[in-house]
């Protein structure tokens, strides 16, 4: 490997790491100018668009009818269910910190997805299933969820359709490489659009600078920059150092939430964190298996915020 070829990697990693575990932060404060759902449909159709218009102009041919379908089902179920649900929890004053806890348990409701769509969990990954789950029951006493059925609620469905997103992604149709992500934002920006406006999102005021600058940070860094990184991690590296994102990024997320967000963590998320990783890791390693021992999985997206 070329000294070239590791510092990239190694910007690639920051960008998994950093960048995406400091998109709750961002989110939290661009929520608090931006209506969620309109806030984030802006963000990624203007970050869907800009790619997908780049890729045109670099020659990538143009989308079927059936794959721009493909992608309004996968960005309906990543950026609306996934991104939308944890913005709305964010808006109703669930923590940053928080937020990425309990998104950090969307591998394994992804492996019972995975289930669902004919393999089902062995014995190791039931027990990182039980674990994980268990983590996500002492979170919800946490102080910010504590009393808040709505943001107990939004922040368990949302990996879970971050999860259904990714197992259904690898079953259907879609345009290669970053086409998909372009078409998959860009259409789920929409979504969120829609249902922003049908809820009756409308801005209270001119949103601060602030505000600006989260969506700013969330478009270029969020959307583009990171997502771009990981494409580039599956194609260089391991997968298992590649999708290593999810045991960092709700690390890197709680400490940004204590010290730049002034947020509090009770107890019961100092417990509840290492048990959700703890659960994850056993069903990465059971996933990492080698094929002689158990039928290889698909494996599933990140969820970004």
């Amino acid at each position: 490997m070329t000294a070239h070829n590791r510092w990239l990697i190694g910007f690639a990693l920051f960008a998994v790491y950093v960048i995406w575990g400091s998109t709750y932060l961002a989110l939290r404060y661009l929520v608090e100018e931006f209506p969620p759902f309109v806030g984030n449909g802006i963000r990624f159709v203007v970050a869907g668009g800009g790619l997908f218009l780049f890729l045109r102009w670099r020659g990538a041919d143009a989308p079927s009818a059936r794959e721009w379908w493909s992608a309004a089902q996968i960005g309906t179920l990543l950026m609306g269910g996934g991104v939308g649900l944890v913005a709305l929890a964010e808006a109703r004053g669930v923590g940053s910190g928080l937020a990425a806890t309990a998104v950090a348990a969307m591998p394994l409701w992804a492996a019972l997805w995975s289930g669902l769509f004919g393999r089902w969990p062995n014995r190791l990954e039931w027990l990182g299933l039980f674990i994980g789950l268990a983590g996500v029951v002492i979170l919800s006493q946490e102080g910010d969820f504590a009393g808040n059925t709505l943001g107990i609620t939004l922040m368990v469905i949302a990996p879970i359709s971050w999860g259904l997103g990714s197992m259904w992604s690898q079953r259907i149709k879609l345009p290669p490489g970053a086409m998909a992500t372009a078409m998959e934002m860009g259409t789920g920006g929409v979504i969120l659009l829609v249902v922003g406006i049908v809820r009756g999102e409308r801005f209270e005021a001119f949103p601060d600078l602030n505000g600006w600058l989260a969506l700013m940070y969330l478009i270029t860094f969020g959307s583009l920059v990171a997502f771009s990184a990981y494409m580039y991690l599956l194609t260089t590296v391991r997968p298992a150092l590649a999708t290593s994102y999810a045991y960092v990024n709700p690390v890197v997320a709680v400490l940004l939430g204590v010290t730049l967000g002034s947020e509090v963590l009770s107890g019961q998320a100092v417990i509840a964190l290492p048990l959700i990783l703890g659960g994850v890791a056993l069903v990465a390693v059971a996933k990492d298996r080698p094929p002689a021992e158990r039928q290889p999985v698909a494996r599933a997206a990140p969820q970004e915020t």
